[in-house]
């Protein structure tokens, strides 16, 4: 599979530790950000996610070029983006 995916994370975040050991498991590798540690990245996740700082916030870019921006998504729905 390829693609490229981008995980905009924070550390205490439970949901992002899950979706991270599911990529783990499946073999899909991803881009971590720490949004605490980063301002662009930060306000990034604030513009897709309606001025909240929603983590896992994920970013897809599918082999066909097709974007797809995501709030903790399921496993499924990366792979889903991903086929695109």
């Amino acid at each position: 599979m390829q693609g490229t995916v981008t995980m905009y994370s924070t550390e205490w975040c439970g949901y992002c530790r899950r979706l991270k050991s599911q990529l783990d498991r499946e073999g899909i590798a991803y881009n971590e950000i720490n949004i605490e540690q980063d301002p662009a990245s930060a306000a990034f996740v604030e513009q897709a996610n309606g001025g909240n700082q929603t983590v896992p916030t994920v970013l897809v870019v599918a082999p066909s070029g097709a974007e797809a921006v995501m709030t903790n998504p399921s496993l499924a729905q990366v792979k889903q983006a991903l086929a695109v």
